[in-house]
């Protein structure tokens, strides 16, 4: 429900921060807060701008409105907290090596993460866990590790497809998903998803999971003997497991060779703490299949919208593979369109709306005094539709990725995996090539329509959902094309 997803990320603000935000909206109201940053008054001490943000949809679609009406930073209350929120590509620039995340915006979702994730750690612990992490996904690791696996799979949904033709309509967002399960699992953390039953016992536990503690967000925590709390817990367990069993393995059997090593090799060499191991291993496979699952459901989506621009990635496929060349490091370069057609998704689908920092001192930003502890909000998403930076920003057009027109930007106006201080996805470059290699495969066998009839409405939540699932049929292409 769109109404569930509006409120994400702000209800918790109400209960954890309500003392302090009373005080400082006593402040205000008595002429003690003073700000020069344009904004929203709050409403009262307890919900400050929460209706404001509901009758918007989406926190994502509050803050265009807020951007629209106060410019490129602008302010407003969540709940009781005072809030900053920046959209253009010369703040961001400023803002540009601010690590630390603001724990409150990302608590809701600890229940799953684990209070350990990576996804609260800030400082010295934060820099020094993202450079050991980093260094599993970078370009070199990705081609030389993960490519066969990628191939692999990506050979098992073409096959699995080709049994699907006749128009059988295809659950798109699913079938990406379990590929997108798969795929971070055995190149992360070892071959442990033989089969499809696995998968779907996995992604179960974690939509349950997800579907609980947004329900929670808006409704509160259920009895502890509720049928709720019940069926969270026992999902939640799941997941758990789940990633202990994969832990298991992996410790008794240790890598072959270099060649083998994997991202949980790097967690077990280093000696954490188990706590912080499980905690960290969920945040990387729930990170890495939701985000990838999402964007391929995005890219086929618009691929099975725009036929003209999938015949032109088709063309470029045949001209650089050729009908079954694979991918490899000598030639991903050279597929230019496909790259512009993942990045125009990324724009388009608003992927990741938001992200936040905070700094613990009183800092400068566009012209205005930032108070200390202020959550600072990228809304990355409202400068990917910024008529400045991208005329007629709806219309997808991956022409405005090509190497002419992307020198016309500022490097800052493209930024959907986030930026600020090291902490950009740090699976960013895993998943262009997981994509790519993915697309490459499914589109030189099968060209791809959508069911007619159907209304694909986004959901701007932490990442963007299609409210219902995208349907879509197969075409097997001949030789002659």
């Amino acid at each position: 429900m769109l109404e569930s997803i509006m409120l994400d990320f702000v209800i918790i603000f109400i209960f954890a921060l309500l003392l302090l935000g009373t005080v400082i909206f006593m402040y205000r109201r008595s002429g003690k807060f003073r700000t020069t940053i344009p904004g929203m008054d709050p409403i009262d001490s307890r919900e400050g701008n929460l209706p404001d943000i509901a009758k918007a949809g989406s926190l994502h679609e509050f803050l265009s409105l807020l951007h629209e009406r106060y410019g490129k930073i602008a302010h407003f209350w969540m709940g009781p907290r005072f809030v900053v929120s920046i959209a253009s590509a010369e703040l961001f620039k400023q803002h540009l090596k601010v690590f630390d995340r603001p724990p409150e915006l990302f608590r809701p979702y600890e229940p799953l993460f684990g209070s350990n994730s990576i996804a609260y750690a800030n400082g010295a612990d934060g820099r020094a866990r993202r450079k050991l992490y980093d260094a599993s996904y970078g370009h070199g690791i990705v081609m030389n590790n993960y490519l066969g696996i990628f191939n692999k799979l990506s050979n098992e949904v073409s096959a699995k497809w080709n049994t699907m033709l006749d128009e059988q309509h295809i659950p798109l967002r699913d079938q990406m998903f379990a590929f997108a399960i798969k795929s971070i699992t055995i190149t992360s953390f070892g071959d442990y998803f033989h089969d499809d039953e696995q998968v779907l016992e996995f992604r179960k536990a974690y939509d349950t999971c997800m579907d609980e503690m947004e329900r929670r967000l808006t409704e509160g925590a259920p009895e502890p003997d509720s049928l709720e709390e019940k069926n969270f817990k026992k999902a939640l367990n799941i997941m758990h497991s789940t990633i202990k069993k994969i832990v298991e393995i992996r410790r008794d059997n240790p890598l072959k060779s270099e060649d083998d090593h994997i991202f949980l090799d790097t967690l077990l060499e280093a000696g954490i703490p188990e706590s912080q191991l499980i905690d960290d291993s969920i945040s990387f496979t729930v990170a890495g299949f939701h985000t990838s699952g999402l964007f391929l459901t995005w890219l086929f989506y618009f691929l099975a919208l725009h036929q003209d621009v999938q015949t032109k990635v088709y063309d470029e496929l045949l001209k650089v593979l050729g009908p079954n060349g694979k991918i490899s490091a000598d030639n991903i370069n050279d597929l230019q369109y496909g790259r512009q057609v993942q990045d125009e998704t990324l724009r388009c689908s608003v992927l990741a709306p938001w992200t936040a920092r905070y700094q613990h001192m009183d800092v400068e930003l566009g012209g205005h005094t930032i108070p200390a502890e202020t959550p600072v909000i990228l809304a990355l998403g409202v400068s990917l539709q910024d008529e400045e930076y991208w005329p007629e920003p709806t219309k997808f057009d991956p022409d405005r990725f090509s190497p002419e027109n992307s020198k016309l930007r500022p490097d800052m106006a493209f930024q959907p995996f986030g930026f600020a201080g090291k902490r950009k996805c740090p699976g960013y470059r895993f998943s262009y090539i997981e994509v790519q290699v993915l697309v490459a495969e499914i589109l030189r066998k099968f060209r791809i329509k959508l069911v007619e009839g159907q209304v694909v409405m986004p959901v701007y939540g932490f990442v963007t959902n299609p409210k219902e699932e995208i349907w879509v049929t197969l075409e097997k292409r001949g030789n002659e094309e």
